[in-house]
């Protein structure tokens, strides 16, 4: 028993000299190989996060939509441009068949942080729904343009 617990003298010198970690060349080898993986992953990681962002704009274009159909099927008319889609979530004047609000989380607003657009009349159908995209301003390319349901 008394070998197991009391190792040779020759043993714990050389353990002593023996250092346990990595050295400075192993670390910047690794660093290197992060850089170059964050440099292919990165930018291929922030295009699907705008294109989510376009998905995400879209669907909540349709929910307007839907909204507007009910808004229509109640009063007879679309919201005018004047009256816009503040008329889905407060009642436009004194409309007596208005039975909203029909967004029941209110107005949202486009993943951008900017208000959604409405036109009536549309020009891409009865009313437009759209999203002016990242810039928020009209026209643009790829995450900038605009954005409609369809």
């Amino acid at each position: 028993m008394d070998e197991l617990v009391f190792a040779p003298k020759r043993w714990q010198r050389s353990r002593a000299h023996w250092q346990v970690g990595f050295t400075l060349i192993e670390l910047l080898v690794v660093l290197a190989i992060l850089a170059l993986l964050a440099g292919l992953v990165g930018p291929r990681v922030l295009d699907q996060l705008g294109g989510a962002k376009a998905k995400t704009a879209r669907v909540q274009i349709a929910e307007i939509e839907q909204a507007l159909d009910l808004f229509k099927l109640d009063v007879g008319r679309y919201p005018t441009t004047q009256e816009g889609l503040d008329a889905l979530v407060r009642r436009p004047g004194n409309l007596s068949a208005w039975n909203g609000p029909y967004l029941k989380k209110g107005l949202p607003t486009d993943p951008w942080g900017h208000p959604y657009q409405y036109r009536n009349p549309g020009q891409m159908g009865p009313v437009d729904v759209f999203s002016l995209g990242a810039d928020g301003q009209p026209g643009g390319e790829g995450e900038n343009a605009d954005i409609y349901a369809q």
